[in-house]
């Protein structure tokens, strides 16, 4: 059966416990094989001074390279419903002193950033997952500021249906599109 099949016939969106720590161990091999996480990111137009969300951060393979481009007055918010993604980074940053990453476990799509909180929210491989999609951008949309970027990966997911998922919502416009991720500005109708 596969990934996608199993996460279908759960009834939440969080993996169980080892599920977490085999893909956190694939995902650190795979780092030092293919460390192409900064060459990816380098496209997502994150500067120094922003406040990024790494929404479903993971084990923050993301949120220290954020952490970097930010600076010390940039913030990274690193969110994830799994408590073992918030205790990996945690001790990502004890171990290498970053004082730039705030993270945050969340209780489904609240999460519990102020409004107009973020220049750039990622939501790098998880949206797949996502079994309410409109809900979860409408969150997005509630912390991204009116100016800021979304952006998405398929995952494990078609591009028709990652597309579908965004567009759908009417909240969300494509910017642009590249192999590797959706680029997204939040909608406004008049008056908001």
């Amino acid at each position: 059966m596969g990934v996608k099949k199993r996460v279908e016939k759960r009834q939440t969106e969080k993996m169980s416990d080892s599920a977490f720590k085999m893909m956190a161990f694939t995902f650190k091999i795979v780092d030092l094989i293919f460390p192409y996480i900064k060459r990816r990111i380098r496209k997502f137009g994150i500067e120094e001074g922003m406040t990024v969300v790494d929404y479903g951060c993971g084990p923050g393979r993301y949120s220290t390279r954020f952490a970097e481009i930010v600076g010390e007055k940039g913030k990274v918010y690193a969110l994830d419903i799994h408590e073992l993604a918030i205790e990996a980074v945690r001790k990502k940053i004890e171990k290498h002193n970053i004082g730039n990453i705030k993270p945050i476990l969340i209780q489904g799509y609240n999460s519990t950033l102020s409004d107009n909180a973020a220049d750039v929210v990622c939501a790098i491989d998880m949206f797949w997952i996502i079994k309410k999609p409109t809900e979860f951008l409408e969150e997005l949309r509630r912390i991204i500021k009116r100016d800021g970027i979304l952006l998405v990966d398929d995952g494990h997911a078609p591009r028709e249906e990652t597309r579908d998922k965004i567009l759908n919502s009417g909240i969300w416009k494509i910017v642009e599109e590249t192999k590797d991720h959706l680029k997204c500005k939040p909608t406004y109708e008049r008056g908001r």
